[in-house]
């Protein structure tokens, strides 16, 4: 019986992000501040109160690069899309890797944020804006992948697509995030513009450093098995 309820509380859970998934994402994509601050206010529910219209953002994240990660699978690309589950072993582990490295955006802002704030850093309080920009940062993951997939298509017949698309994503997510700054910073646009624009250079240059890292790691162990 205990079997069955698991089960029973499973199914229920993943059907429902059927209808809870493209409500976030919506949500994020047309309300972006909105969403960045019911993440703060559900984060003072309790546990099993938290996010009940919504996907958890985390979650949130998570989801979206699984689906980008099946998607990018069905274009017709350069490079061998089964390389890079054969060099991280399964689809789960490259799922991981892939969380790993684009959650380096939110957590770039996070941080800023804070830093700015002259907050003390901590797990606690790093927890409400990692959350808040995990919202922002899926639908800007999302496109920005998608763009990469078109721009890596043979004979470069996806190229000015593809950066058309890498484009649009930076912009939305740049506007998104200066106008939080603004809000929760109180400065003007030029600081908040400027305070954007190094953590998300920061935070590119990281995610490119973690990602070869990752993948160098990742091939040494193939090649050692």
């Amino acid at each position: 019986m205990k079997l069955l309820k698991s089960l029973e509380e499973l199914l229920y859970e993943l059907v429902s992000w059927l209808l809870f998934y493209p409500v976030t994402m919506w949500r994020s994509v047309m309300r972006p501040l909105s969403m960045m601050r019911y993440a703060d206010t559900e984060l003072a529910d309790r546990p099993e109160d938290q996010y009940d219209d919504t996907l958890s953002p985390p979650l949130f994240l998570l989801i979206t690069l699984l689906l980008s990660q099946g998607l990018s699978a069905a274009f017709p690309s350069v490079f061998d899309p089964a390389l890079g589950i054969k060099e991280f072993g399964s689809d789960s582990n490259l799922l991981i890797a892939r969380g790993v490295i684009f959650g380096i955006y939110p957590l770039s802002m996070a941080v800023t944020l804070l830093h700015l704030k002259k907050v003390r850093l901590t797990r606690n309080s790093l927890r409400p804006p990692f959350f808040s920009q995990c919202y922002v940062a899926t639908p800007f993951v999302f496109i920005l992948v998608l763009g990469f997939d078109l721009s890596s298509m043979p004979h470069e017949q996806g190229l000015l697509p593809g950066l058309i698309t890498i484009s649009l994503a930076t912009i939305w997510y740049a506007q998104a995030q200066i106008r939080w700054f603004k809000q929760d910073l109180e400065i003007g646009t030029i600081r908040a513009t400027g305070v954007f624009a190094g953590a998300f250079l920061f935070a590119t240059f990281a995610v490119l450093a973690v990602a070869t890292l990752i993948s160098l790691e990742a091939s040494s162990l193939h090649a050692g098995t």
